[in-house]
């Protein structure tokens, strides 16, 4: 039923739009044909980061469009808004190995969600504590936000605790140091060894963590 509900707010979104047909806002955004008239006739459930990528092309708050959340039965066409009703998707578990890696979670189309930290945009995200081997930085149940931007690491983050992507694909929460030389950095762990001379793809900054007992509170359930 949530399937078909969602699936439904797509497709007022669309035709609030001004789209005639699936096809046509398929066509103008260059979104695969048959992905988005299975999403919106109901036939493949869709993510909250693909409810993200169509809220903002058809001016819709995407937590409206995923989750119903943020409009009354009486408004026509939900606006995209960046107040704290806003919700973002906790997108992976951190921190439960000492190497600081980060677990994407896979298979699962729904994930949980938490409020809009303060400051953030709409490229915010976050990521779910797990274990021990971050204490100092944040605890077992905590979160940590960063903004998904992908972009190459910059001046600013050298000796920060970051959230970096390396050239073998290991997302990371580490702190970042120069390497032996230009293009590479060193890797400091929470606990654990340094990581030599690593090639990046892209760094991000911490915006905001969360402790346990408040993180408990606002993490809104995929399951709820």
């Amino acid at each position: 039923m949530r399937d078909l509900e969602r699936a439904g707010r797509l497709k007022t979104a669309r035709v609030a739009a001004g789209f005639k047909s699936a096809a046509a806002a398929a066509q103008s955004f260059r979104w695969n044909r048959n992905t988005y008239a299975s999403n919106e006739n109901g036939n493949a459930p869709f993510s909250f980061a693909k409810a993200k990528t169509y809220g903002e092309a058809l001016n819709v708050r995407p937590e409206w469009l995923y989750d119903g959340l943020g409009a009354s039965d009486s408004d026509a066409r939900p606006m995209v808004t960046s107040g704290s009703s806003a919700l973002i998707p906790i997108i992976g578990r951190v921190g439960a190995d000492p190497g600081g890696a980060v677990l994407f979670a896979t298979g699962q189309a729904a994930g949980d969600l938490v409020p809009l930290p303060p400051g953030g945009s709409r490229k915010a995200v976050a990521l779910l504590i797990a274990g021990h081997s971050m204490r100092g930085l944040a605890d077992d149940g905590g979160l940590i936000y960063f903004e998904d931007q992908r972009s190459s690491p910059s001046r600013d983050m050298l000796g920060q605790v970051v959230v970096v992507e390396t050239d073998t694909d290991e997302v990371l929460v580490k702190r970042l140091l120069r390497g032996s030389r230009q293009g590479l950095y060193d890797l400091e762990s929470i606990q654990g060894p340094v990581r030599k001379d690593c090639k990046l793809r892209w760094a991000a900054h911490i915006t905001a963590i969360i402790p346990p007992h408040q993180a408990r509170k606002i993490i809104r359930s995929s399951g709820g």
